[in-house]
């Protein structure tokens, strides 16, 4: 029940910091067909990927283990699509997850 409370008021707080419009200005950009570009829909894809794994094992504590060959895969594409977007975070951050999702499947197979 906390989390209902929590999770909403620490967005509203957020969200108004930063600019109600500018906030739905940007999620209003997932309707425009222009966005879907190519490195975009690998970004996307990529964050589902990650949030089916992360999700169930925070609140459900389940780890879909096999998920990673999918987050390997997307992680790889996602380096990718961060030099077409000039984000060194993510090429970092996607590295990092490729060592852990490659730990995951060795872990599980062998």
């Amino acid at each position: 029940m906390k989390y209902l409370i929590i999770i909403p008021a620490f967005l509203v707080a957020l969200y108004s910091l930063i600019g109600w419009k500018r906030i739905f200005t940007r999620y209003r950009m997932y309707i425009s067909k222009s966005y879907w570009k190519d490195y975009n829909l690998i970004e996307f894809f990529a964050w589902l990927a990650k949030a089916i794994i992360i999700v169930p094992g925070l609140i459900l504590g389940i780890e879909i283990w096999y998920m990673h060959f999918l987050t390997l895969l997307t992680s790889s594409l996602l380096i990718w699509a961060s030099m077409k977007k000039d984000l060194p975070t993510l090429i970092l951050f996607n590295s990092i997850w490729i060592c852990i999702s490659l730990i995951i499947i060795i872990r599980n197979i062998f």
